[in-house]
Formats: C-alpha cells, structure tokens, sequence
C-alpha cells in the first residue's frame, strides 16, 4: 500500500469517483472495501492517520454484545453474532475465540447467566464459537486462578471473538487499495462541493504535503465517527447534532494479573456496563466506562473519576490488587452514539447504526461497532448506490477475504498479527539481519516490522508504528517512549526525511505517550 499510488489515483483529472468516504475508520473503512468489491471507483480520505480515532481504542472485541441482550435488543445481537462469526473467517489471522468466565458470587447467578448465555449461543447458529457451560468453584479458578476467590461459589464461561483492531483496520485499507481504491491518511476534508444544491465532491488538504486539491464523487459518504456532526453542519450549517459522544477508558497490566487464557466479564457495575478483564498480547486489558462528554477531540484523555473507578473495579474482582504503579498504559476512547432523548444516559443508548441523508445528498453513516462493521458497509453502499445513481450490483463481502488471510501459523509470535504477509517480513529481515534487533527489550517488535511499516502501510510518522502498526503505546507507554529515536531513525531514512524531522518526531511523540502514563501521585 504505497502512499503515492493513491494520491495519483485520487488526483487523476477529469476523475470522478462513483463513491468517495470521509473518514478512516471502521465505519469508513468497511465502505470503501465494499464498494471498491463492488467494482465501484472509491477515495478514500482520513484527517489522520487509519483508525486514529475510536476505532483503534476498542475493548478489542468481536461480540455479539451480552449487554444488548439484557436490553432486550435481540436484533442487534443476532446481527452481531452473524457477523461476529464472519469475522473469524474472513480474517483468521487477526480474530479467534475467546474464552470469558462470568464469576458467580451469588447461588442465583450461576442458573441465571447460565440461561442467558444458552440463548446468547443459540442466537449465533451455525456461525457460534464453542458452547457455554456452567463451572463449579475449582472450575472456575483452574480458569481464571487469580480471581477473588470470597464468597466464590462458581461460574459460567462461554466464547466470543477477540481481535486487534488498528491492524484489523490497516488491512481492510490494504484490501481496498488492492481492489482499485485510492486511500489515504492525512488528508482532511475542508469543504464540500456542490452542484445545484447537491453535493458532487470535497475539497481536500494533503496535510503531508501542505497542498489542497478537489476530488469528484457521485456519492460522499461521512463516516467521520464522533465528528460527523461537524461535516453535516459543513453541509447544512443549521443542522442539529445528532451524536451524544460517551468516552470509555481502559487500563493495561501485566499478565501477572490475569495468568490463564480466560477472560473475566462482569455483566453489570455500578455504571450499568459491562467490565472486562481480557488477555491480549501477553498482556491485561480491563475496562471499560460509560462517560457522557459535551466535547470531542482525536486524543481524549481518562479522567480522574474513570481511572479511580477501572482501577477500583480490578481490585474488586482480582485477588491481587494492582496499583497505580502496576499499570503499563492507560487508553481513552470515544463512542459515536445516535441521540437518544436528551443523550444523558449514554449506557442505556444502542450501538445499531444509522444512515441519515441530508437534502443535499451527503450520507452520513453513524452509530454500530468494530463487530457489525462489514454490515454497515453493506448498507450504506446500498444508499450510494441509488443516490449517486450508480449501478446495483451484490455485495461481496460475506466471505471474501481480507488482506493478510491466513490459517498458516507465524513463524514467530510478534510476526502473527500480520497474517500471510509475515513471511515477507521474515525474508525481508533475513536480507537485512541487522532489523532482527527489537526496538526496545521490553516489547516484541522487530526493527524489520518498522520498515514494513513504511514500505507497505502507508506508516507516515512515530505514531502511526507505535501506537497502530504495532501496540507499543497502549501495551508500555514508557517503554514505547523509549523506542520512538530508534523507529523516528529508521522511518527518516524510508522515508527520506531529515535530522530535524527526526527530532521533531520524537519529541511530539513523547508528549503524546506521556498521557498514556498513569498518574502515580
């Protein structure tokens, strides 16, 4: 996935593109593979960098969504899990079964969750993971043995998808590079165009190269996550909000803290969500809560309140209590929720997703999850279809292929992520030994992955390797500050780059990574 390839593409004259996405996200992301398999002509345009908003700030699960099931929604479930159980086929190498242990500290739990979680795998067909079960006391700490183990009195595990989402999200944009698309991160769309009233294109900023030019489409979709309502208000100033943004924080621990390769799931606490415990990359994730903010920003930060409340909970449900100094990173992600009411009660709000059209034509396409994104997909490329007056043709994506498919294993741990392409990774360092050197002692990343990075996912800064290519700053913040001379070195001589670029890298990045530290005092 070459940078300058698309620019070509998108820059073409006299093109114009059947569907151009704003946004580089899930959302955005899974649009411009459907459409592109379609065999329409898409550009795609990301202010940042992919995923560098809430869509690489996820719990990091392929869920069906227990909590929606207590709602009541069946409906978003049976999408989920349908679409849950695509996932894992579509891109093995990335999503797999995961166990979760609900721990029972009550005598009505075990029979009441153990229904639920029945009718949870029912509702997933032919398409579910393994079946739920109830566990006896020994069972359930044999699973999750540093669980706190008083008034225990069982559990009951069942199976979800686990995944990475900011990989999972370069490879969908290498997909659709592969299908045609033209793809590309830093580039900020700061006007629409119009014709007759109807939008027929945007107005683009090149970040990179401090250059603006004019892209043509017959459908612009706005898939800008919690910032679509600043598009729409681009396109129809007096536009209502249509997003109540709910802020969910995570912190991660050492493995230490979770042994096993069980998960531990809390349905419900004191702020009605759901609470994890999950392994993911020999590491900790635990999270999440529901805050309802009145601002959005690309680098939201926990606040205090949230932070005391994670860190509160893990000690409730883990016999060994972490402290603030245990923590390796602590992340903030921001949910795009449909306007329910007065959006107060941001927990009680559905993640189904919307698709609105403006009376100039701009579809905004808004709401769902990481899980339902290919659906979203389908759905808003149906719109286009018919407003941009393109041509109908069937979706593609149920069981098409992502890039990086694999069944095969790594041929090391770190190179897994990667799927197929780890063995051009491993040949290319094999070429060049001296990359076999990690970046730093205490993560697993290779100086190799950091020129794949630059070479073929479009990697255009510190950031983009540290906190998306690979996971360095949510699995070690401090360690990842200590990696960023070594990668700005090696992506300053990819990408031809000076001293003072260099310099200036590792400078932004410290100051970015340092709010990924957690406050110790």
């Amino acid at each position: 996935m070459k940078r300058s390839i698309s620019l070509d593409r998108a820059q073409a004259p006299d093109k114009v593109f059947d569907v151009v996405v704003i946004g580089g996200g899930a959302s955005g992301l899974g649009a411009a593979v459907d459409a592109a398999a379609r065999g329409h002509s898409v550009a795609l345009f990301e202010q940042a960098d992919f995923a560098k908003g809430t869509s690489s700030r996820s719990t990091k699960l392929v869920h069906g969504g227990v909590r929606y099931l207590q709602q009541g929604n069946v409906s978003l479930v049976l999408e989920a899990l349908r679409e849950r159980g695509r996932l894992t086929q579509n891109a093995p190498h990335l999503v797999h079964s995961q166990s979760f242990v609900i721990p029972n500290y009550s005598w009505w739990e075990g029979p009441f969750y153990g229904i639920g979680m029945k009718v949870y795998d029912q509702l997933a067909g032919k398409l579910g993971l393994s079946p739920s079960r109830h566990l006896s006391k020994k069972e359930t700490v044999d699973l999750i043995p540093t669980v706190e183990q008083k008034k225990l009195v069982g559990g009951v595990v069942y199976h979800d998808g686990q995944f990475d989402d900011s990989r999972l999200a370069v490879n969908l944009a290498q997909t659709a590079e592969e299908l045609g698309a033209a793809m590309l991160n830093y580039c900020r769309c700061v006007g629409l165009v119009k014709e007759n009233d109807v939008v027929s294109g945007v107005e683009i900023h090149d970040i990179e190269n401090d250059t603006k030019f004019t892209v043509r489409g017959k459908a612009v979709i706005n898939a800008t996550g919690v910032f679509v309502d600043d598009l729409r208000k681009m396109d129809e100033p007096q536009s209502k909000g249509i997003i109540s943004v709910s802020q969910g924080i995570h912190i991660v621990l050492p493995k230490s803290f979770l042994p096993g390769n069980a998960a531990i799931m809390i349905p419900k606490t004191a702020d009605g969500r759901v609470l994890f415990a999950v392994p993911w990359h020999d590491h900790v994730i635990v999270g999440t809560t529901d805050t309802p903010l009145d601002t959005h920003s690309l680098e939201p930060r926990a606040l205090e309140e949230e932070r005391d409340f994670v860190l509160t909970h893990a000690c409730k449900y883990l016999a060994k209590d972490p402290k603030p100094e245990d923590v390796l990173s602590i992340f903030a992600g921001l949910r795009p929720l449909v306007k329910a009411g007065d959006g107060s009660d941001t927990a009680a709000l559905s993640r189904d997703h919307s698709i609105i059209v403006s009376g100039s034509g701009l579809i905004t396409l808004t709401g769902g999850k990481w899980t339902t994104y290919r659906k979203m997909a389908e759905d808003v490329i149906e719109q286009a279809e018919t407003l941009g007056g393109l041509d109908h043709k069937r979706c593609q994506t149920e069981e098409m292929q992502i890039h990086g498919w694999t069944r095969a294993a790594a041929p090391s741990s770190n190179l897994a992520s990667y799927g197929s392409d780890a063995l051009r990774i491993q040949d290319l360092i094999k070429e060049h030994p001296e990359l076999s050197e990690r970046i730093h002692p205490k993560l697993p990343y290779q100086q190799g992955e950091v020129v794949w990075h630059a070479r073929e996912e479009m990697a255009r800064s510190v950031e983009d390797v540290l906190a998306r290519r690979t996971r360095a700053l949510l699995l070690n913040a401090r360690a990842s500050i200590e990696a960023a001379p070594v990668v700005a070195k090696i992506l300053a001589k990819e990408l031809g780059r000076d001293a003072a670029w260099e310099s200036e890298q590792i400078k932004s990045y410290t100051q970015l990574a340092q709010g990924y530290i957690f406050p110790t005092s």
